[in-house]
């Protein structure tokens, strides 16, 4: 089997592989936080006979460009994906994942509904708060690695983790940003008290609010592949250590969701520039010395 025989199944695996998973933690997400509110709570496929009910509906659109936004969300996060997934520069999965959250941006801007205008802006908030660290990480995994190629942490001799473990930290804090957690989920919600209605996503319906979905499931893989990564090494029984950590980091971030309230924009920018700012420099500063 030649290279480009298996990169191409890698990249068809993630492109499978990665909704099933997203969808199936969406599932295990909503059944332990019915445990956790004394509920049953709903089946643990329900997220995808939720989409498969979307793709049955119309459509109604308000702008014509809602679903050409939306769909070039979806294919630059599944893009992200599957770079991840083949070992390729971690700074072009990061540059690919944020296009596809201003093209989410520029969605919620298309609409009318002064609710989608707002989450659009909440949105973009979100965007200040972690993608300063997401960048950061990249800078660490530099550090220790001596490449931003994800293939590199492969060979190493220990985890990354031991050599940038408070960036790690930091990581896990704006985590709870990109899975759309209380307290920093500012501009969308998957749960029934939103405030604003369903924030950035109000306006949209049937196979448009398909691709939200999906692009979510996507999202999460995405974020917790970056989880993953922190903690293999050239040693086979890695990846079992590295799923674990997944697990147990979005356990962690579901407990969280249902302990804390939704704070205000002015409190998580605030924090997350604070925390993340102050793990990252000091943990350059302990590489340095090192």
């Amino acid at each position: 089997m030649n290279s480009f025989t298996l990169v191409l199944i890698e990249v068809l695996l993630a492109v499978i592989a990665a909704p099933i998973v997203g969808g199936l933690l969406t599932g295990i997400d909503r059944k332990i936080t019915a445990r956790m509110q004394r509920r049953k709570g709903p089946p643990l496929l329900q997220p995808f006979y939720d989409v498969a009910k979307l793709l049955q509906k119309e459509s109604s659109t308000v702008n014509m460009f809602t679903r050409f936004f939306t769909s070039f969300s979806l294919f630059f996060t599944v893009l992200a994906v599957v770079l991840l997934f083949i070992g390729q520069d971690l700074l072009l999965c990061i540059f690919s994942f944020t296009l596809a959250m201003i093209f989410f941006v520029i969605m919620g801007y298309s609409g009318y509904s002064p609710y989608s205008f707002i989450g659009a802006e909440r949105e973009l908030i979100q965007i200040m708060c972690y993608e300063p660290m997401i960048l950061i990480m990249a800078f660490g995994f530099y550090e220790s690695t001596g490449s931003f190629k994800i293939s590199e942490t492969l060979v190493q001799s220990t985890p990354v983790i031991t050599k940038i473990p408070l960036i790690f930290l930091g990581f896990i804090f704006i985590l709870t940003i990109k899975l759309r957690k209380s307290p920093f989920d500012l501009s969308m919600s998957h749960h029934a008290h939103q405030e604003l209605v369903k924030g950035i996503t109000t306006e949209l319906t049937g196979i448009c609010m398909a691709m939200v979905e999906v692009t979510h499931w996507f999202e999460t893989v995405f974020s917790l592949a970056l989880v993953y990564v922190f903690f293999i090494w050239a040693n086979p029984y890695s990846h079992v250590i590295a799923v674990a950590a997944c697990l147990i980091a979005y356990f962690l971030e579901i407990l969280i969701d249902n302990i804390f309230a939704r704070l205000k924009w002015e409190p998580v920018l605030r924090t997350s520039w604070i925390v993340t700012g102050a793990a990252s420099l000091a943990n350059f500063i302990i590489l340095g010395l090192i």
